[in-house]
């Protein structure tokens, strides 16, 4: 079993925890900042939720394909910026 098979099934099995920590982790970012880069702190927030989310699928045996979850796709999904 290699590494990213390891982490995936780790985020099948605590993906909660993860969403949990990106969404702490943005909070206080974005408290440090003063709200000056809050939506690029957002846009970094919801692209690692949705990376975590697609390995958690995978690490459950899921298609890994980038669909299907109700609810699970950007609000929006255009990347701006960089």
């Amino acid at each position: 079993m290699g590494f990213m098979d390891k982490v995936k099934g780790m985020l099948g099995q605590h993906g909660d925890k993860v969403q949990q920590g990106v969404d702490k982790a943005a909070q206080v970012a974005d408290s440090k900042t003063k709200g000056k880069y809050s939506d690029k702190i957002d846009s970094g927030a919801r692209k690692a939720k949705d990376t975590a989310r697609k390995l958690a699928d995978e690490g459950r045996g899921g298609s890994g394909s980038g669909g299907g979850q109700s609810g699970a796709g950007p609000a929006g999904g255009s990347g701006t910026g960089s």
